[in-house]
Order: structure tokens, then sequence, then C-alpha cells
């Protein structure tokens, strides 16, 4: 075949496929570029979200902190400027706290400067509730644990002491008026339980918030004597009866002030304190003679028990200066312990019962016959057995014959008949008489107060005469159907021997400041009743009643003395019915008769042993009162004879 000059195309052998390169991939030649690498294929992207708009919620955000700096600016401008002070005034109360400063209470003393009543140191026991909280002891039952240790010393209940401690605020007073003794007690209980403390943290000192604050206690140091007269000083302090009641403003004083920054429990001594010191009460010094006292508290006791009376009395009356030297009541109570006193005799009974006299008020209707000239001493009265007045039959305490007495023997033998007969000539009808005797008991000081002031005081039970019923102007003559207290009673007869002129009784001396002045107590008004004739008078025949051996009071007598003195037994009226019901047994009189120095009453209610007659019962505890105190004044006998004036007449 020919050559045509054309190349014939070269057959391509096929080889071998290779996996990893494409069939149809052109192989590079020599010099060429070499391929680029195959891109893997990338995974499918998700497909995205499309947000809203922030500009709201950042509004929304900015909107809520604008409200909240409001919300504090408002708080800020109320608690600096607006409310300031009153937030500042609580930051001062959390952090100072204050304490009153009890005044010291003044004493009370006898005329001779013995003590009867005084204040001792003490301490009020106090607590900060917020040191008993879980926070402060890590403890649920730190109250109640402080109140188990606390309640036997400070004898209180244990409840009432846990709830005190649960208080809010950091003050509370768990008791007051504690001994030293009680105190040391605590604080060595307290002083063990930080030992403990400690050794064990874990065991909480329960008493570390318990403290004391220094005050003082009302002691009495003679127990009951007194006590009608001196009265107590109750839980807080102030006086509950007595002369601590009446003289509540003098002896009390004026209480001071301390105030002080505090953290734990605990001065702060950096921060300052203000402090308004305490000023200490006055002294009272009382007429009373306090052994004078006691020997009339003894008798008058001895015979209440013996009589087994309800109760007695016995006043003790200095005659020239109207001073009340002892003033005594049966059954008393120690001021010391009020939680073993009866609620009846926790009263000065002396001043505070009114009860009718008796013969003893026979001395005033014999003081009106005398002063008004319609009858003397020597004058004849015949007394017969028994005398009709009015709606009723009147008799003596004892039958007899006719008497022949004089006026002397009638007041001597206490004959209610013969006074009777007496007065009725004091007007020229009976409703005249009355008129006159109702003056001379105004005058004598029946139906008013003492002067004395004391709280609790009765002026007894005087009516006017155009009210008198008509037995009572027949009675009131001879003490029934009157009424009157023991002084008032003791104070008749002292106007008797201080020649007629009645002096208001006193009992209290004066009192002394805390700058040692003593100020004198006013003194008292004076008031003639009558003449000094009738006075002296009517000394001589009451001498009659204790030295004739016709006389009702001769177991007064006393040795040496010359006495004048009277009985009296009346018809008592019961308190809880309010009718006749036991008798009110008297004696009362004045030593040396003569020359008069001292006057002494004694009175007991409702006798039911033995004897129920003044001259009987009463009579003996005059005279062992008026013994002593005549020896304790050191007043001698006048060595002058007894006026031996007639007690009967023969017709």
């Amino acid at each position: 075949m020919a050559d045509s000059g054309k190349q014939p195309p070269r057959r391509r052998v096929p080889g071998p496929a290779r996996p990893d390169r494409p069939a149809n991939r052109r192989t590079p030649g020599p010099g060429a570029r070499p391929a680029r690498r195959p891109t893997p294929p990338r995974p499918a992207a998700p497909q995205a979200l499309r947000l809203g708009s922030p500009r709201p919620r950042l509004r929304m955000v900015g909107l809520a902190l604008t409200l909240v700096l409001i919300a504090f600016t408002v708080r800020l401008l109320q608690v600096q400027a607006v409310d300031a002070s009153t937030y500042a005034a609580k930051a001062e109360r959390n952090r100072y706290v204050g304490y009153t400063l009890a005044a010291e209470r003044g004493g009370i003393t006898d005329r001779n400067g013995v003590a009867l009543a005084a204040s001792v140191d003490a301490y009020d026991i106090t607590a900060d509730p917020t040191m008993f909280t879980r926070k402060a002891l890590k403890t649920a039952d730190g109250p109640e644990q402080a109140a188990a240790l606390l309640a036997p010393i400070l004898g209180q209940d244990q409840a009432v002491l846990t709830k005190k401690l649960r208080a809010k605020g950091q003050y509370v007073l768990l008791s007051r008026r504690q001994t030293p003794q009680v105190w040391k007690q605590i604080k060595d209980l307290k002083s063990t339980l930080a030992t403990q403390t400690e050794t064990d943290p874990g065991s909480p000192n329960v008493l570390a918030g318990v403290f004391s604050v220094a005050s003082s206690k009302r002691v009495y140091p003679n127990g009951d004597l007194a006590a009608g007269i001196l009265g107590w000083v109750n839980y807080d302090g102030k006086g509950g009866g007595g002369i601590e009641s009446q003289l509540e403003e003098e002896l009390a004083g004026e209480d001071g002030k301390i105030r002080y920054a505090q953290s734990g429990g605990r001065q702060v001594p950096t921060a300052g304190s203000t402090e308004t010191p305490a000023v200490p009460g006055s002294d009272v010094e009382l007429t009373i003679d306090r052994d004078i006292q006691w020997a009339a508290q003894n008798a008058i006791s001895d015979q209440v028990r013996e009589s087994e009376a309800d109760r007695g009395y016995v006043i003790v009356q200095d005659t020239r200066t109207g001073e009340i030297l002892a003033m005594a009541n049966s059954p008393g109570f120690d001021p010391n312990d009020l939680s073993e006193a009866d609620a009846s005799t926790l009263h000065n009974w002396s001043l505070e019962d009114a009860y009718e006299p008796g013969s003893t008020a026979k001395v005033m209707s014999m003081a009106a016959v005398l002063e008004e000239g319609v009858a003397a001493p020597d004058t004849h009265v015949v007394v017969p057995n028994r005398l009709h007045r009015g709606d009723r039959l009147f008799r003596d305490d004892i039958d007899h014959p006719t008497w022949y007495l004089t006026l002397n023997g009638v007041l001597a033998k206490s004959s209610n008949i013969g006074t009777i007969l007496a007065t009725g000539q004091l007007g020229k009808t009976q409703r005249e008489s009355n008129k006159v005797l109702y003056s001379y008991l105004r005058k004598f000081g029946l139906g008013s107060h003492t002067g004395l002031g004391f709280p609790g005081e009765t002026k007894g039970i005087l009516a006017p005469p155009d009210q008198w019923s008509t037995s009572q102007q027949y009675t009131i003559p001879f003490g029934q159907g009157v009424s009157i207290n023991a002084v008032q009673a003791a104070s008749v007869y002292s106007t008797i021997a201080n020649g007629g002129v009645r002096i208001e009784p006193t009992l209290v001396r004066g009192t002394q400041g805390a700058d040692g002045r003593f100020t004198p107590a006013p003194k008292p008004e004076k008031s003639r009743v009558v003449s000094a004739k009738t006075a002296k008078t009517l000394a001589r025949m009451l001498e009659s009643v204790v030295d004739d051996r016709e006389g009702t009071g001769t177991k007064a007598r006393i040795p040496g003395y010359r006495v004048a003195g009277k009985t009296g037994t009346a018809n008592r009226v019961d308190p809880a019915t309010g009718k006749y019901r036991g008798y009110t047994s008297s004696f009362a009189g004045f030593a040396p008769a003569d020359q008069p120095r001292i006057t002494v009453y004694c009175a007991i209610q409702n006798a039911t042993e033995g004897s129920y007659f003044g001259g009987q019962i009463c009579g003996p505890v005059y005279k062992k009162v008026m013994e002593f105190a005549l020896k304790t004044l050191q007043v001698p006998p006048t060595g002058a004879p007894a006026a031996k004036l007639p007690v009967t007449f023969t017709p």
C-alpha cells in the first residue's frame, strides 16, 4: 500500500483503570501545571434564624433599672433627710441604755435617835434579753436554762422568769431589792458557767446576760415593834401604810438616772455617759420612845392573849406637849415579812377603830357639869336602882339599893344613872342640856380628826344634838351612842391633866434632810376646853376612882404615886353584824395626879375569857405601862398626900 505521507493514528491500549483516579481525568503532560486538588464536599449549612429587634428589651431593662434607682433614691432621701431624726433616735436607743438610780430612802427613828426603820444595801437583778437569743447563746432554750437556775435563788416562778428573758428590748427587771448574798450567789454561778464555757465552747454561759443595779432594801430592826405606826414598804419601794405612806414624799427622796453606750451588754467607756445623781430621802424622827413602846406592846399583847380578845391598844402621851410616846396594837405584824401577816393586822387600830368608849367618857360629862357650875364634887345625888327616861329603863352595871352619892361618888362608882341625873341639869330642858353637852364633846375633840394626819384615821361618830334619838340623849353622857378612837380618848385625859388646855396629839418631831439640817414639825394647835380650876377638881375626883376603896379602878394603883384614872365597860357593836355583841373594856388616866406628866389609855375589844370589866383587865395593863414610863422618864413621886373627896353622904 502506497505511502500517502500521513501518519497512521496511534492506537491506545487501555490499561487497567485506577480506582482513585477518574477515568475521564486527563493526565498532565510533562511541564504542565499540576492539577488543583479537588475540594472535599462541604456539609450543608443549617438554615439561620432571624432575631427580633433588641431595642424593646433594652428599653425594659433600662426602665427596671431606673425604677430601682428611683426607689433607692427615695429611700435614701427618707432616711437621710425626711426621717433622719427619727432613725437617729432609734439608733441612739439601741446603742444607749439607761437605768434609774434609786434614791436611798430616809430612815425612821424614835425620839432618841434609835432606828425603827432603815435602808440597807441591796441589788435589783436585771437582764438583757438580746443576750439570751438562739443567735447569742447558740441554743434555743437559753431562757429556760437561765430561769431554772435563777428561780430558786430569787424565789420566783420559773415560767415567769422565762417570759421576762424572752421579752423584747435590752433591759428587763427580774427582781427588786435582793440582798448582797443573793447577788453573790448569782455572780458565783455566772463565774462557774464562764469557766465551763472557756474549757468547752459548746457549753454556753446562760447567765452572761444577767446583771445587777445597786439599790436599797427596807428593814425594821425591831421586828413587829411599832409596826402599826411605821407601816411597810411595798414591792415597788413605796410606803404601803403608816408613816411610810403618810410621809412618802419626804422619805422617798428623788431618783436619779444614768445613761451610757453599750455593746454586748457591756458599757463602752470611751462613748461617754450622762448621770443625774439620786437625792436621798429625809430621815424622820418620831415622838415615840422605843422602850416605852416596847413595854406598852408587851403589856397589851399579853392581856389580849390571856383574855382571848379580838384586839387591844395602848396609848402613852406626854400631857405637857401632846407628843405620843407609845401607840401599841395587838395583834401586830412584822413588816420585814408581810407574807406571814394576817390582813386584819395590817392596820393601826388605835386610830382606825371607831368604838363606843363607855364610862371613860363620863369625865367629859363631869367637866361640863363642873364648868357650867350646876354641881360641885360634894353635890348630893340620889341614885335609884332603876331610872325611867324616854323609852328606856336605865340601870347601872350592878343591881344596888338606892345609893346616896356625891357627884364625886357618881364618878368613882361609875354610875350611869347618877351621870344622867347630873347632866340633865345642864339646861332648863333636856334639849338644852343636849346642846351644852355636845359643845363640850366637840371641844374635847370628838367628831374630829386628831390632827395626826395618819392614813386611815377615823374621826369617830358624833351626831349633832338635834339628831340624837330619844335614848341617845341619855346614853351619850355615859359613853354609849357616840364613837371615838383610842388617841381621841387619850387626848381627853391629857386635856384634863394639862390644866384644861387641849394640845393636838403629835407623832412626828421633825425631819432631817440630806444636808443634815433638822426641820421641826409644825407646832400643834392648842385650845382651852375647861378652866384650870375645873381641870384640877376633875383630877382630884379621878383619884377617888383609883384610891378610894369604893372606886372601880383600884387595880391601877401605883405605890408611891398619886394616880388619876377612870374605868370603862361598854357594849360593843360587832362590825360584822352591826349589832351589840361583847364589850369594850378600857382604862384611862394620868400620873402623878397633882403634877401630871404622862397619860396612859388602854382598850381591849371583845374579851371572851375571864373578866371583861375595864378595871379588871385594863387596870393592870395601865399600871404596868405607867410604872415603866414613869421610871423611864425619871418622874419622881410628888410626895404630897392625896386629897380625899367624899364618895357618899348620909341622907
